[in-house]
This record gives C-alpha cells, sequence and structure tokens, in this order.
C-alpha cells in the first residue's frame, strides 16, 4: 500500500513536474499500476471509507429499538438478557456501543449551561462530614462536620466546624461564615438540609428569621440536584485529599485553626476554571455587597430554668455547676459554640460561666461553686480536726468469745 507522502509525491510529479507514469515507476520503485492508481484517487490512502462489516448485533437492533422506546433508561444487561433469550451471543462491548448511540433517540440526555453569577449575587452553604472523628478532651473524639460556604462570583470560600446538624449549630456556622468574607451577598443557598427545610422548598421560622435579620434572600434547592452544588463539591474533594490528608488535631479549637489558615491558603490559589485567586475577586466582589450588621444575629440557645437542690444544669449529657446561692430561683441559660452561661432572673447576675464541653457525661464544677457547697453543708472545718472517739482493740476480744 502506498503511504500517504509517496501519494502525495507521486501526484506532485505527475500533474506539476509532468513526469510521466514510467519514470515515476522507475525512481519510486513502483509498479506502473500502482502509480496509475494513485494518480486516479483523489483520496489519500488510509481515509478511503471501507464498507462496514455486520455485526452479530444487526438482527437485533429492532428489538432494542422496541426495548428502549418503552423504557428508555434500561441497562445494557437486562437488555443483553432479553435478546439472549432471541439468539443473541454477542459480546457486551458492541451492545454498549450500541446503546449509547441509540438512547438519545428516545430519551434526550439533560443537558447543562455554564452559570455566571454577578459579584456578591450568591453565598452557597453546605456540610462536609470529617472523615477522622476530633478530639473533644476527657479521652474522647467525636463526630464532626465542616459547615462550607463559597461566593459564586469570586468563589472566595470560609468554613466552620460543627459537632451536630441542628440549627443553632447550622446558623452559627453561617453566621461566622459570612463574618469571614466580610460582606452580605444578595442571596443565600443551601440543599434542603433538614433542619433548614421546612417542606415544599420553605424555610423553617430559625432559618427564616436569620435571613430576615442580616436582610438576605434564600434559595432551597430542588431535591435529587446534585450539579446544583457544583460551587462546593470540588472544595469539599479538596478538604478531604490536602486539608484532611495526614493531620492530627488536638482540639476543636486547632481543628478550626487549622482550617481558618487552610482556607485562606485555598483563597490565594489560582482557579481551575476562572484563571484567577478568588481573593483578588473578592476584593472587587466586596465594592458590590452590602457591609456586615453591626451585629450579627443571634445563634445561641437560650432559655429558663429553674436551679434544682442539685445546683448542677444538664446540656448535652453533661452537667455544669451552679451557684448554690439561688437553687430554686430561674435563671436564663445561654449557650453558644464556646461558653454556657446563666443568670439569676430577678438579679441579672452571672451565676454560671463554664467553657462549653464537646465530651460526653462529664460533670464540670466550678471551684467558687464546690467551695460554696461545702460552706452550705457545713463541711468548712479539715477532717484532721474532727474529733472521733477511739476504742481499744481488747474490748472487742472481750465482747467476742472465742
Amino acid at each position: 500500500m502506498v503511504a500517504v507522502e509517496q501519494w502525495a509525491e507521486i501526484r506532485r510529479m505527475h500533474f506539476v513536474e509532468g513526469v510521466a507514469i514510467r519514470e515515476i515507476a522507475r525512481r519510486t520503485g513502483l509498479a506502473r499500476n500502482t502509480v496509475r492508481s494513485a494518480l486516479r484517487s483523489d483520496t489519500p490512502p488510509g481515509l478511503r471509507k471501507r464498507a462496514k462489516r455486520g455485526s452479530k448485533l444487526d438482527p437485533f437492533k429492532g428489538d432494542i429499538d422496541e426495548l428502549l422506546r418503552s423504557d428508555a433508561r434500561i441497562a445494557a444487561p437486562r437488555v443483553q438478557e432479553l435478546i439472549g433469550e432471541s439468539g443473541y451471543d454477542g459480546g457486551r462491548t458492541i451492545l454498549n456501543e450500541y446503546l449509547r448511540e441509540a438512547r438519545p433517540r428516545f430519551d434526550s440526555p439533560r443537558t447543562y449551561q455554564r452559570t455566571e453569577y454577578r459579584p456578591g449575587e450568591i453565598l452557597q452553604f453546605d456540610l462536609a462530614e470529617v472523615r477522622s472523628r476530633i478530639p473533644v478532651g476527657h479521652d474522647q473524639t467525636r463526630r464532626g462536620w465542616v459547615l462550607t460556604a463559597a461566593l459564586g462570583y469570586s468563589r472566595a470560600a470560609a468554613g466552620a466546624l460543627i459537632f451536630s446538624r441542628k440549627v443553632e449549630d447550622l446558623l452559627w456556622g453561617m453566621s461566622k461564615c459570612i463574618s469571614d468574607l466580610g460582606a452580605l451577598p444578595e442571596k443565600i443557598v443551601w440543599d434542603r438540609e433538614a433542619a433548614l427545610h421546612a417542606g415544599g422548598g420553605r424555610p423553617t421560622e430559625p432559618f427564616a428569621a436569620f435571613c430576615g435579620q442580616l436582610p438576605v434572600a434564600w434559595c432551597i434547592l430542588e431535591p435529587r440536584d446534585p450539579e446544583s452544588k457544583g460551587l462546593l463539591e470540588r472544595l469539599h474533594r479538596y478538604m478531604r485529599t490536602n486539608f484532611e490528608a495526614a493531620r492530627r488535631f488536638r482540639d476543636p479549637d486547632h481543628f478550626q485553626s487549622q482550617l481558618d489558615a487552610w482556607m485562606k491558603k485555598a483563597n490565594e490559589r489560582e482557579h481551575a476554571t476562572l484563571r484567577e485567586r478568588p481573593v483578588d475577586r473578592l476584593v472587587k466582589e466586596q465594592r458590590c455587597m452590602r457591609p456586615l450588621p453591626s451585629r450579627m444575629p443571634q445563634t445561641e440557645r437560650r432559655f429558663a430554668r429553674r436551679v434544682p437542690a442539685q445546683p448542677y444544669l444538664r446540656f448535652d449529657t453533661n452537667d455544669y455547676s451552679i451557684d448554690p446561692r439561688v437553687v430554686g430561683r430561674r435563671v436564663e441559660v445561654t449557650i453558644d459554640q464556646r461558653n454556657v452561661s446563666a443568670y439569676c432572673l430577678d438579679t441579672g447576675e452571672v451565676v454560671a460561666s463554664h467553657r462549653r464541653c464537646f465530651a460526653k457525661r462529664c460533670t464540670l464544677t466550678d471551684r467558687d461553686h464546690q467551695a460554696l457547697l461545702d460552706v452550705l453543708r457545713g463541711r468548712r472545718r479539715p477532717h484532721n480536726e474532727v474529733e472521733v472517739d477511739e476504742r481499744p482493740l481488747a474490748l472487742y476480744d472481750t465482747l467476742i468469745p472465742s
């Protein structure tokens, strides 16, 4: 077979230089009939279409079309099983190739368009579960999530560690991410998170109240639509492979500080799609966004409770001590991600202030509270000053016969 370069040279010599066929055959060493064939062909060798050979699948293509007409998403193994009952004994490869060509005729595939956002238009949130359990003290570890956020225009991201998917923890994480990004978007976008979604695309009351206090609009995504979360899916994969890999954390505060430093570094990388650094686009985006309010919405838990005879407050399986002088009185309890506090309702004084513990089934007693308990229970004197009667052992020998 004549190569493409040789075919082109034969045609050049004959049609441009006028070299005779006999001379071309002598120069190239080819047969004169081969030269004549090259001169007659306007198509380079190797690009000429050959007649397609039939395959074992051809007699069954009509049956496959009928199956696709009734169910366009029928799986290839089931198709092979059904046409196998009619005598098909071919392989899976040619069947898969035909199904790829035939399916779009019966079920139009979903199409997507590239979405572009105006500066400050949306801020999307999502949750990524931390693969390794996080040390929380008292020789315990706990399951955690990173609440992530990314702006649509700049792709600038932020994250917050939380230990539950309750609405108070979600709202606290949202507040932290918004504060880290430094401005308010037009709209907050969430997937159908149970604590934030009341059904039918409507927000729960705490979520709506949070948005109304900022104020920002909200959008809850449609079900079974993973493509709409594309802003954060890539960030989550990058977190698993780059942030979590080969890192050890001492406690929740250490995890959050490492996460903040890593997010800052990630925002300084060139974004693969934007071909710009998110931190540079964030500067432009912040100019188009509203400033943060002087005070972010309250996200802590608040409730009133009467102090029991044992002056302890139980929250998340842990017991926190309260000033024993307010036993029987009502106190207002405030719990956020860092502190557990209690205020006496009738005087307003602080009667409990503890660092929040994320371990389970722990008792946390303030030293001052314990000292007051000792006073109120009459245990002020040291143990070595207590008078105890001493009896000689010989007395027991006389009472107990041998």
